[in-house]
């Protein structure tokens, strides 16, 4: 394969956060905890009865915010913690989200308006595979930070290859473990996490994945989300700095030290997401159908955007901008060179 095709092949391997295969996994996973009318309701909206319904579409947002339709949801990705790693990780919605919106903004918006029985179908379907994709985003640790761009300006080696931080947790981490990125490797892994979720070294920690979990105020829990993968850039993913990072290839010694994590985020993911969605379902789905909820409502439709949603306007931060110059998204390209042996 020429050089131009390695670095376009890259481009477009960069381009997914978590990368297909972590998001696909999961939405397997969370395809395991769904109660029957959830999945039911589900395969309807996303007119798909198959066995990947929501695996299938889980990275269809990070194909469309590659679009021109699609660029304002290029910064729902992520959000960005002004904080100090790895001397001091925490999120603030008000300080770190901004005036473009967040992942907990959209999180917010899009569980508002996935349970409207006022939208049309496609806007439900969109707002149903936003959701299964931003779950998924906010169990990244790099996603809710800001520090060189969520690592995306941190260059290092992984498996003789000069990458980025990001688009090593992003992809080429989980997929060195599982050895592929398709839908058939992606059940695989997510058959493994269910296993430890059921009765392997997660069943002790599910439960608290899920803990006060609410619909009440989904910024408050899309804030305990994105916080609880935050800490981690501190403790495993930079826990020694940048500069500890790049004194040689990342593969194996930092590989073993974080693919734990990487393991455990993902099977956190599926399990919030499953839950998530029952709850939509149970308390206005299905409410609705019963005909205990009037879906001619007259209050005003959601924003689209969900502007309604985000903290007050503040002056844009050094992070921001860099952001900005990324045209607002969150993965930049992972390998732009050829593989070093």
């Amino acid at each position: 394969m020429s050089k131009i095709a390695l670095a376009t092949l890259a481009t477009l391997q960069g381009a997914h956060a978590w990368g297909v295969l972590g998001h696909a996994t999961v939405a397997y996973v969370a395809q395991h905890y769904l109660n029957a009318a959830t999945a039911s309701w589900a395969q309807g909206v996303l007119n798909d009865t198959s066995s990947s319904y929501l695996a299938s579409i889980a990275s269809w947002a990070d194909t469309y915010r590659t679009t021109a339709a699609g660029k304002f949801s290029a910064p729902f990705h992520f959000i960005d913690a002004q904080d100090s790693p790895p001397s001091s990780c925490n999120v603030d919605y008000d300080r770190d989200c901004g005036s473009a919106g967040c992942s907990i903004s959209a999180m917010a918006n899009y569980t508002q308006r996935v349970g409207d029985g006022r939208l049309s179908a496609a806007n439900v379907a969109e707002a149903l595979k936003f959701l299964v994709h931003f779950v998924g985003d906010m169990t990244q640790p790099l996603h809710d930070e800001a520090y060189e761009v969520g690592g995306n300006d941190i260059a290092v080696k992984f498996q003789g290859y000069n990458d980025n931080l990001h688009a090593d947790w992003d992809t080429y981490i989980p997929e060195a473990l599982i050895g592929g990125d398709s839908l058939a490797d992606a059940q695989s892994w997510a058959s493994s996490l269910v296993s430890d979720i059921a009765s392997g070294a997660y069943k002790s920690q599910a439960a608290g994945w899920i803990k006060g979990d609410t619909l009440g105020d989904v910024i408050g829990t899309a804030t305990r989300w994105a916080s609880d993968a935050n800490a981690l850039v501190c403790t495993v993913v930079m826990p020694n700095g940048v500069a500890a990072l790049q004194q040689g290839d990342l593969y194996p010694t930092y590989y073993d030290a974080v693919i734990g994590t990487v393991e455990l985020q993902i099977a956190k993911g599926g399990y919030r997401l499953a839950n998530w969605l029952n709850m939509v379902y149970a308390s206005n789905i299905a409410k609705r159908e019963a005909g205990s909820v009037d879906a001619r409502d007259a209050s005003p439709l959601p924003d689209l955007l969900g502007r309604d949603l985000l903290p007050a306007a503040r002056p844009a931060t050094r992070a921001q901008l860099a952001r900005a110059a990324m045209e607002g998204s969150c993965c930049g390209s992972g390998r732009e060179h050829e593989h070093k042996h």
